[in-house]
């Protein structure tokens, strides 16, 4: 079977029952790995450690795991922890966040998050590696030898990392085991990419190293009605993202400006449908898939043909949320 990860978001239909049995049905269908978001709501760690305790083969990644509110000690005891307790299956994925969150909700300063994420990267893996670590940073200073001692896992714990800029694409080319992209535009693969190769020869890595993995929303539907639904609910996702200048300027970025100008405006004037309106069709298919079964899955094979080595099919609620999981993870499973 060919690599497919699943992510499991904090939706608030689907409880940690529902959870427990999209990771087994993952599991049961071929799946390589689950990813656990952490924004809002309930955190990743958690809910991972009782997936580890109800699966045996699947794969468990932090989806990501935001590192402006965690220290490197405390992300690298957390990864010692999941990483021992489910024999060797937890992948831990970091990245910044965005301002909104980490200033509105947490109360802490945006700031040099490349810094922050190079300093993170390097701390966390000498710990996991069980060296004892004196740290003289930019922005983490440890005065005296930090370290876990004999609660460093045995197995290796891969470490992505979050990118959407050409920045972060090349810092985790130059540190990660792989990179983790969200909302990536089939015609945005390619570039991005390159910036990810260019980052491993700064580093004097052979990018196939890199492991390219990334989320794609993915609705599935059986008829008309069905389709129409779905792409009315994927234009209000993709609006509420670009009402987060953080994303906006992503999509800009990526292609979509006259879509993100016009989404903006509906937004100042409080109108939230007609921002949804501004998401053309174009936009819709570029960065998610919404069709039949079948449909859905020539769509992920293009995208594996253009280098997404591991699509992570992120399932967006259409109606009833523990249908719309099912529907993404059958379609995509052994």
């Amino acid at each position: 079977m060919a690599r497919i990860g699943v992510r499991l978001e904090n939706d608030p239909q689907l409880s940690p029952q529902d959870f427990r049995e999209m990771a087994t049905l993952a599991e049961s269908r071929g799946y390589e790995m689950v990813w656990v978001p952490e924004g809002a709501g309930r955190d990743s760690l958690t809910q991972l450690t009782f997936l580890a305790a109800h699966t045996e083969r699947i794969k468990l990644a932090t989806g990501i795991l935001p590192i402006y509110y965690r220290t490197p000690m405390l992300t690298a005891m957390s990864a010692a922890g999941l990483g021992t307790l489910s024999q060797g299956r937890f992948v831990l994925g970091l990245g910044v966040g965005h301002p909104p969150s980490v200033e509105g909700a947490h109360g802490i300063p945006f700031q040099r998050p490349l810094t922050r994420m190079r300093e993170t990267i390097t701390i966390v893996r000498r710990l996991l590696r069980g060296e004892p670590v004196t740290y003289d940073g930019q922005v983490f200073n440890t005065a005296g030898s930090a370290g876990l001692g004999a609660a460093a896992p045995a197995e290796p714990v891969p470490v992505y990392v979050a990118a959407l800029g050409p920045q972060m694409l090349e810092l985790a080319g130059e540190l990660a085991d792989g990179v983790l992209l969200n909302w990536p535009a089939a015609r945005h693969l390619e570039p991005a990419i390159q910036h990810l190769r260019r980052g491993a020869a700064k580093a004097g890595r052979d990018p196939a190293e890199i492991d390219i993995a990334g989320y794609v929303r993915v609705a599935v539907a059986a008829d008309e009605s069905a389709l129409t639904e779905a792409r009315a609910s994927l234009q209000l996702q993709i609006a509420r993202y670009a009402g987060n200048a953080f994303y906006r300027n992503f999509f800009q970025d990526t292609g979509f400006a006259r879509e993100m100008a016009a989404a903006d405006a509906a937004m100042q004037r409080g109108d939230s449908q007609a921002a949804a309106n501004a998401i053309s069709r174009e936009m819709q298919d570029q960065v998610a898939i919404v069709g039949r079964p079948e449909e859905c899955r020539a769509e992920i094979e293009k995208r594996r043909a253009l280098g997404l080595q591991l699509p992570v099919v992120a399932p967006f609620t259409v109606g009833d949320a523990r249908e719309s999981y099912q529907q993404v993870i059958n379609a995509f499973g052994e």
